[in-house]
C-alpha cells in the first residue's frame, strides 16, 4: 500500500508491476512499454485514481441540483486536470462562486470521493465592489487593486500572522498570478459571520483575500490544504 501524502482520505492500493513489461506480455496495450519502474507505475496508477474520481464529478455537472453551478464546476474540475502537476492532492477542491452576493455562502468545498459539498461564507475585495453593494463587480489581478482574482490557486502552507490563522495561496492562472506577491490568502475574519449578514445584509470586504467565518476557519484550513485547488470565478 502506498498513501498520497494528503492523507488517509487520498489512500489508494496498487500491486507493483514487475521490473520490465513487454508487448508479447501485455498484447492488448498496443504499445511497447520498456523499464516500467516501480515508481513510474505507481505515478500512473495515481493519475488514473485521479481521473476516476474526476470524471464521476464532471458527468454528475449535468442535470444535478447543487449548490455549485454546472457551468462554474465543469470549469473547476477542468481546472484540475490542466494543473495536475501543481496539484498533489485531488480528494477535496474548493470552489468560490462570485456571481452570487457575500449574504450566501459561496465557498464550497466539494470531496470528489461522495462527490459531497459544505458551504460557506466568505468576503470578496473591496476593489471588487466599490461602492459595497455585496456583489462582486470586477476582478484584479493588479497589485495595490484590492480586489479579487479569479482563476486556479494551489493552496500552500499555514501561518500564524495579523489575522491569525491563514492559508497561503499561489495563483495558477494569468488572472492571479499576482496572489503571491499581493499577499492573497485564506483567513479568518470579524466583518465575515452570519451577524454581520443579519446586520448589515452583506458581509464586510477584505483586501483581496478570502476572508471567512472564525467558526469556519478550521475546517476550511484541514480540507482545503495545503496542495488542493481553489478555483474562484463567476457562474
Amino acid at each position: 500500500m502506498q498513501a498520497c501524502s494528503c492523507g488517509p482520505a487520498c489512500e489508494i492500493h496498487v500491486n507493483y508491476a514487475p521490473a520490465q513489461w513487454s508487448l508479447s506480455a501485455c498484447p492488448w496495450l498496443g504499445v511497447r512499454i520498456l523499464a516500467f519502474t516501480r515508481r513510474s507505475f505507481f505515478a500512473a496508477a495515481l493519475a488514473s485514481v485521479t481521473c476516476a474520481l474526476v470524471r464521476p464529478a464532471l458527468a454528475w455537472t449535468q442535470g444535478v441540483d447543487t449548490p455549485v453551478p454546472a457551468g462554474l464546476l465543469r470549469r473547476a474540475l477542468e481546472a484540475l486536470e490542466r494543473h495536475r502537476d501543481h496539484i498533489a492532492c485531488r480528494d477535496v477542491v474548493g470552489i468560490a462562486d462570485f456571481s452570487v452576493p457575500s449574504c450566501t455562502p459561496r465557498l464550497h468545498l466539494l470531496r470528489l470521493s461522495d462527490l459531497s459539498v459544505t458551504s460557506h461564507l466568505v468576503a470578496h475585495g473591496r476593489g471588487s465592489d466599490p461602492a459595497h453593494t455585496g456583489w462582486l463587480a470586477r476582478f484584479s489581478n493588479e497589485p495595490r487593486s484590492y480586489a479579487t482574482s479569479s482563476g486556479a490557486y494551489r493552496t500552500d502552507g499555514s501561518y500564524v500572522g495579523s489575522h491569525g490563522d491563514s492559508m497561503r495561496l499561489e495563483g495558477l492562472d494569468p488572472t492571479n498570478s499576482n496572489a503571491a506577491s499581493r499577499a492573497i490568502v485564506v483567513h479568518g475574519a470579524w466583518y465575515v459571520s452570519p451577524q454581520m449578514v443579519s446586520q448589515h445584509g452583506m458581509l464586510g470586504r477584505s483586501e483581496g483575500c478570502f476572508a471567512v467565518t472564525q467558526s469556519s476557519l478550521d475546517e476550511i484550513l484541514t480540507r482545503l490544504g495545503p496542495g488542493r485547488l481553489l478555483y474562484a470565478d463567476k457562474a
